[in-house]
C-alpha cells in the first residue's frame, strides 16, 4: 500500500507552481544567471582573427569542429572568453574523487563532515585553475601555429590566458551559485545549456543537406526515429534499477519493541551516470583538437595516432568502447559504490541481507551483483557513445547530438524535474500543515466558548 507521501506525489499538480512563490524565485535566479553564461560566449577572446577563425571552424565543422563547439555552447568556435566552458572543474572534481577514494589521508578529510568537505572544494579549486591554465596555453600555441592571431607572441598568449582561466572561474562561481540558490545543479546545467543551444543550429544544418539532396529523406527519418529511441532507451536505462532485499531485525528502544522491517537497497544499472563518457572522450578528442588547431602541422608521432586514432577510425572506436567500459568499473568501485563501505553500514545499522552473513560475507556478495549489473551498465554506455560516431563516419550523417551529449541532456532534464517536483511536494507540506494548524486553533476557540457557556456546578 502506498504511504502518504507517495499519494501526494502521485497527486501532484504543475498548477500548484503558481503558489510555490520560493521556487518561482529559484527559477528566475537560475533562468537569469544561464542568460549570463549564454551571452560571455559571444564576447571575443582579444587578439583574434574574426574573419580567419570563421574560415576555419567553416571547414573544420564537418569534423571535430562541430563536436566541440556543441559541447562548449558555441564558445569555442567563436573564442569566446567561455571557450574552455567548465570541462577544467569538471575534470579537476573527477580526479578528486578518484584520488579521495585512493589516497587514505584524502579519504580521512572526506569523513570529517563540513571542514573537510570545504577543504576538499578548496582542493578542487586549485586543480581547475592548473587545467585551465593547462589547456589554455596550450590553446594560445595552436592558435598561434594555425595562423588565427592578430599579433603572435607573449602579450596574446598572456591575454588568452588570463581571459580564458578567467572565464573558466567565472562559470564555476556560477554554477555554484545555481546550486546554493536556484534549482537544479548548476554545473550541469551549464554543459546542458551549452548543447541545447547549438541543437537549433545542427539542426537547421542537418535539413538543410537534406533540401539540397546531400542527405536522401528515408536517411533522415531514419536519423529521427533512431534519435526518438535513444532518448527512451536513456531514459529507460537510467532508472533502471537491481533491488537487493535487506532485513532489519526486532529491536528494543526504551520500553518499546519495535517488529522487523524490511526494505531494499537500489544498485542502479548504471551507478557511474555520464561520468565514464566524459573521461573516455575528453582522452581520445585531445590529440585530435591539438592537431585540429595547430592548422595540422603535427610532427610524425602525431600523425601516426590520428592516422590509427582519429574519429571514425576502428582502433578508435575500440579503444574509445574499451575506456568506457574500463571507467564505468573504475569509478563505480571507488567513488560511486563502494561495497566495503555500503557492507559496513548495514552491519552498524542491524540490517543484512537474507541468507548473507553481514560484514566480508556482505560485501563479496554486493561486489558479485554489482560487477554483473555493470556488464549491462557499461555495455549501454558504450553502445549509446558509439552510435553518433558510427553515423558520422560509415554513413557521413552530420548529426553531432548524440552519445555523452543524450546522457548528459535526460540526465540534467530528470535530476532538475525531480527537484522542482520536491520543492512543490515541500510546498504541498507546509500549506496541509498551516491548514492543520488553522483548524486547530478554531476548533480551540469553539471549545472555549462552549466551556465559558456551561453552567458552573455547586
Amino acid at each position: 500500500m502506498a504511504s502518504a507521501a507517495e499519494q501526494m506525489a502521485a497527486n501532484l499538480s504543475w498548477g500548484a507552481l503558481g503558489k510555490a512563490t520560493e521556487l518561482r524565485q529559484r527559477i528566475w535566479f537560475t533562468i537569469g544567471l544561464l542568460i549570463i553564461y549564454r551571452l560571455g560566449t559571444y564576447i571575443p577572446v582579444p587578439g583574434i582573427d574574426g574573419a580567419a577563425l570563421r574560415n576555419f571552424m567553416e571547414q573544420a565543422q564537418s569534423g571535430i569542429g562541430g563536436i566541440l563547439s556543441m559541447f562548449t555552447g558555441g564558445a569555442l568556435g567563436r573564442m569566446g572568453v567561455f571557450a574552455l566552458g567548465i570541462m577544467p572543474y569538471i575534470s579537476a572534481s573527477i580526479i578528486v574523487q578518484l584520488l579521495t577514494s585512493m589516497v587514505p589521508s584524502l579519504e580521512q578529510l572526506k569523513k570529517e563532515g563540513e571542514q573537510g568537505r570545504k577543504k576538499i572544494n578548496q582542493y578542487t579549486r586549485y586543480g581547475t585553475v592548473a587545467l585551465a591554465l593547462f589547456q589554455a596555453y596550450g590553446l594560445a600555441k595552436s592558435l598561434e601555429a594555425g595562423g588565427l592571431a592578430h599579433d603572435p607572441g607573449l602579450f596574446f598568449q598572456a591575454a588568452v590566458v588570463i581571459t580564458l582561466v578567467g572565464g573558466t572561474m567565472f562559470l564555476m562561481w556560477l554554477g555554484e551559485q545555481i546550486t546554493a540558490r536556484g534549482i537544479g545543479n548548476g554545473i550541469s546545467l551549464i554543459i546542458f545549456v551549452g548543447i541545447v543551444a547549438e541543437i537549433p543550429a545542427a539542426l537547421a544544418n542537418f535539413f538543410a543537406q537534406g533540401r539540397s539532396g546531400a542527405i536522401s529523406t528515408p536517411v533522415i527519418l531514419g536519423v529521427i526515429v533512431m534519435v526518438v529511441a535513444v532518448i527512451a532507451f536513456v531514459v529507460f536505462m537510467e532508472r533502471a534499477l537491481r533491488k537487493i532485499h535487506i532485513q532489519y531485525p526486532r529491536r528494543q528502544v526504551g520500553m518499546k519493541i519495535y517488529d522487523g522491517q524490511s526494505s531494499h537497497l537500489p544498485i542502479k544499472v548504471n551507478p557511474a551516470g555520464v561520468i565514464p563518457a566524459i573521461f573516455a572522450s575528453s582522452l581520445l578528442l585531445l590529440p585530435v583538437t591539438i592537431s585540429t588547431f595547430s592548422g595540422n602541422q603535427t610532427g610524425p608521432v602525431m600523425s601516426t595516432i590520428l592516422a590509427y586514432f582519429g574519429p571514425g577510425q576502428p582502433l578508435y572506436l575500440v579503444f574509445f568502447a574499451a575506456m568506457i567500459v574500463f571507467f564505468a568499473y573504475f569509478y563505480t568501485q571507488n567513488v560511486s559504490f563502494k561495497t566495503d563501505e555500503v557492507a559496513e553500514n548495514l552491519k552498524n545499522q542491524g540490517g543484512f541481507i537474507p541468507g548473507i552473513r553481514p560484514g566480508k560475507r556482505t560485501q563479496d556478495y554486493l561486489d558479485y551483483v554489482v560487477n554483473r549489473v555493470l556488464v549491462i551498465g557499461a555495455g549501454y554506455l558504450a553502445a549509446v557513445c558509439l552510435l553518433p560516431e558510427i553515423l558520422r563516419s560509415q554513413w557521413q550523417v552530420p548529426f553531432y547530438f548524440g552519445g555523452t551529449s543524450v546522457l548528459i541532456v535526460v540526465s540534467v532534464t530528470m535530476d532538475t524535474i525531480n527537484q522542482v517536483q520536491s520543492h512543490l511536494l515541500a510546498h504541498q507540506y507546509e500549506g496541509l500543515i498551516e491548514k492543520s494548524q488553522l483548524r486547530g486553533k478554531r476548533g480551540g476557540g469553539k471549545d472555549g466558548a462552549k466551556k465559558k457557556r456551561a453552567p458552573a456546578r455547586r
